[in-house]
């Protein structure tokens, strides 16, 4: 097991966990003996087919969902519900459209029962990072996605997680858009090295921003390789016409290609 790091930061064991969800027609099998270790500070991406269980391993980490077998534990404490310093942002940006964006953002910290005041410095700081500084007091409805997706970002980055979770945040974004929240998150990471979990589709944005890329196969989900990302960082836009990035996608499509995932 993995425990708390010296920074504060927090590490991840997952050991042979499965998923079975019961149905009129009899039980489901999402996920089949999992095992993973994420190290403190470390940014793993997992990426895989629609329905391989992606997202269904991201809310066992979270706490949102029991395992059916093994075990997940965080910091060295097994779970018993969601852990302590941990933040999830999902591919919805989940805002009240009733409430101003620096209330969205704020809406953590009232839910934990702190004093607002304490934060809104911090907030105000993390909307300017995320480009929103000037719409604090707008509300959703009156962004594009993108920036709502920021606002969600930034929401998730107030309390300072040890733990941040990421279920597909940039998979409804157009491409430009993306490209900018990658590179955001990428410096994010880099000032923090928070211990970050990543689900994503897409191969190239796994490579770009992990340490190591977790490939799983068809449902049931399983882990079928784990590719580890030895591009030099801080990393720019530029390194994905590398020929080491290049090299580092194109194994990644042919391992789904042998295993009927995807074309070549």
């Amino acid at each position: 097991m993995q425990a708390a790091s010296a920074n504060g930061t927090t590490g991840v064991a997952i050991a042979h966990v499965g998923k079975t969800y019961e149905s009129p027609r009899g039980p489901v099998q999402a996920l089949v003996d999992i095992s993973l270790d994420i190290k403190p500070g470390e940014f793993v991406s997992v990426v895989g087919p629609s329905g391989c269980g992606k997202s269904t391993l991201l809310k066992l980490v979270a706490g949102l969902e029991d395992v059916s077998e093994g075990t997940i534990a965080v910091g060295g404490r097994q779970l018993s519900g969601p852990p302590d310093g941990l933040a999830v942002v999902f591919q919805r940006d989940v805002l009240l459209d009733w409430r101003t964006i620096i209330d969205n953002v704020l809406l953590s910290i009232e839910f934990m029962g702190r004093p607002r005041a304490d934060y809104r410095e911090r907030a105000m700081a993390l909307l300017a990072r995320f480009g929103l500084q000037g719409f604090e007091n707008r509300y959703p409805w009156e962004l594009s996605g993108g920036m709502r997706q920021r606002a969600s970002i930034c929401r998730a980055l107030l309390t300072d997680p040890q733990l941040l979770l990421m279920d597909e945040p940039f998979g409804a974004l157009d491409a430009m858009t993306r490209d900018d929240l990658n590179l955001e998150l990428a410096r994010i990471w880099q000032d923090t090295r928070k211990t970050l979990l990543f689900i994503t589709h897409s191969i190239a944005e796994a490579v770009f921003l992990s340490d190591r890329v977790v490939m799983m196969g068809k449902s049931p989900g399983m882990i079928v390789d784990v590719i580890t990302i030895d591009l030099p960082r801080p990393r720019s836009l530029a390194v994905r016409d590398s020929a080491a990035f290049v090299a580092y996608v194109a194994r990644i499509r042919h391992h789904f290609a042998e295993l009927g995932i995807l074309k070549e």
